[in-house]
């Protein structure tokens, strides 16, 4: 084990410690270091003096590994001549890298020289990418589409953090990131835009996005249509929320080089880790449709407690070695997904308290398939009947014409609620994110993009049998009526929040999908407000985007 005495090796070291069939070597730069170290692992354990940077081949050839698992990181800023160092002795080869530089170049860098030299190489082998995308690709098992993918991470606040973790986060806070974003590759920046997300029996824990390879690569290989999503959270909103200052900061340029703060965070550590808790949890969260076609959406959990939680990234990379030593996979090199499943890394997961579960749930029909009756949804044209079903796709587009409101008033409730500028022909998009909830109702978050504005809203069916769209913080009941024609969408009633608001001061909607000539779905929205007037009016057209199926990432 290469870093043997960090945060991660120390842990994978434990963990292989009690096997009797190995024999175990722990690396450092520090000879006492691993020695003494080994010393408390075992009579088949060794702790021995190695830095890659000076004489690796010569010691690779003394010692003679049937495997090197390479936990030094971070991998951020690593080329690839350890991992060549490494094949060129005839070793197998496993990693826990999760940077995205280092992960999408391995196969094509290593492949020929693991091939010729008769070895696997396996990359990746940690919580990212290769337990996230062996979750996917387990609770997806011959489902028909994948619609959303989201994906977090949130450690107990008391695990211990070495230099190697902090410089990898601080290797891209407030930089651009990759994300998978309307069924394509898209850019975001790296912690910021957090949110708050529910993780079983730990509560609400704050996520921003993380670089990962998994948006990148989980996309193209399941074809995801509309997002892929992949954030990390700290439990200490000192930290959390520190991180994402130093990557505000670091986008306005005002700290160049973060990096320089390490030893300072460390030292921080010590006290903002005191009201912190040994327990952490994963999220995986997929929509889609299942093997039937029928709406799914499958939620996959762990919670580590017992400060059990710095072990799981660890637990890929034993799962991985296992199959080296009791199978015989293809040589060359890879992502450690293509060799190890789900069931082979739980299987690793034995001795600790860490706790899984998967809950699914499914919904036949959408909110508006449910809020009209059968007969009256299937009056509706074609075109808005495929835009409203709840196996609809999730990403639409095409044109708009936009006029805005004039006034100063208007174009102040236009500011407010993000509606778009005055425009002709503008591209527009539409990515509907259909869930379920926790009542088992249909939900949808509407994002419509008119050229590079976007304004978002939640439609749901409420338990009274209301049918309501949330423009926060405002709530407009609407009385969906559907004839042969299309679809009208009349407000009767508004709050903010739960506080009713006079109907008389009400903003005005007029509302209306219908089905144009050559059968695509079209929309007429035109706003307005007592005193105001007109807050704006669009009118454009939308067809269903289905991104061409991408060839699979080797």
């Amino acid at each position: 084990i290469m870093g043997g005495t960090g945060v991660f090796g120390k842990r994978l070291a434990k963990h292989l410690a009690v096997r009797s069939d190995i024999d175990l070597i722990v690396s450092s730069r520090s000879a006492a270091k691993a020695e003494t170290f080994a010393a408390t692992l075992g009579s088949n354990t060794t702790g021995i003096s190695l830095d890659h940077s000076k004489n690796l081949a010569e010691r690779l050839a003394a010692i003679n590994p049937f495997a090197v698992i390479d936990c030094s990181g971070p991998f951020q800023s690593a080329d690839f001549e350890v991992a060549r160092t490494i094949l060129r002795s005839g070793a197998h080869l496993i990693d826990l890298a999760d940077a995205r530089d280092y992960l999408a170049s391995f196969p094509s860098e290593l492949n020929a020289l693991a091939q010729v030299s008769g070895v696997t190489a396996l990359t990746g082998a940690s919580s990212t990418p290769t337990l996230s995308t062996s979750v996917v690709q387990h609770v997806t098992q011959d489902w028909q589409r994948i619609d959303t993918i989201d994906i977090c991470i949130t450690p107990g606040g008391k695990s211990e953090v070495g230099r190697a973790v902090i410089a990898a986060i601080l290797s891209y806070a407030g930089k651009e990131i990759p994300i998978w974003q309307n069924g394509q590759l898209s850019r975001t920046i790296g912690w910021s835009g957090a949110r708050s997300v529910v993780v079983p029996n730990l509560g609400h824990r704050r996520v921003a996005p993380v670089e990962t390879f998994d948006a990148e690569y989980l996309g193209p290989l399941h074809n995801v249509q509309s997002r892929v999503s992949f954030a990390a959270g700290l439990e200490s909103s000192i930290e959390q929320r520190g991180i994402e200052a130093i990557a505000a900061l670091r986008k306005r340029r005002l700290v160049p080089n973060p990096k320089k703060l390490i030893p300072l965070l460390l030292k921080a550590r010590q006290i903002t880790r005191i009201p912190t808790s040994d327990q952490g949890g994963m999220l995986v969260e997929v929509t889609g449709l299942d093997a039937t076609g029928c709406f799914t959406q499958t939620r996959w959990s762990l919670i580590a407690k017992t400060d059990h939680g710095p072990t799981i990234p660890i637990l890929p990379a034993a799962a991985a070695l296992e199959k080296l030593l009791c199978t015989t996979p293809p040589n060359g090199a890879c992502l450690a997904h293509a060799h190890i499943t789900l069931p082979d890394i739980l299987a690793q997961m034995a001795p600790y308290d860490i706790v899984t579960k998967t809950d699914t749930c499914q919904a036949e029909q959408s909110g508006f398939e449910t809020y009209l009756s059968a007969g009256e949804f299937s009056k509706l044209p074609h075109a808005v009947q495929e835009f409203h079903t709840q196996s609809a796709p999730p990403i639409w587009k095409g044109k708009a014409d936009i006029k805005s409101g004039r006034s100063i008033l208007a174009k102040a409730l236009a500011r407010l609620f993000g509606f778009p500028q005055s425009g002709q022909n503008v591209p527009v998009s539409m990515q509907i994110d259909r869930t379920i909830s926790n009542a088992g109702a249909a939900v949808e978050c509407w994002t419509r993009t008119f050229g590079e504005k976007s304004m978002s809203s939640v439609l749901q069916q409420q338990a009274d049998g209301s049918f309501v769209e949330r423009f926060a913080p405002f709530t407009f009941a609407i009385a969906l009526t559907a004839d042969e024609t299309g679809l009208t969408w009349p407000v009767t009633r508004w709050t903010l929040g739960k506080i009713p608001l006079p109907f008389s001061l009400a903003p005005r909607s007029v509302s209306r999908e219908f089905q144009d000539a050559e059968g695509r779905f079209r929309f007429d929205v035109s706003l307005s407000a007592p005193i105001v007037g007109q807050i704006a009016h669009y009118q454009g057209w939308l067809e269903p985007d289905h991104p061409a199926k991408n060839e699979r990432l080797q």
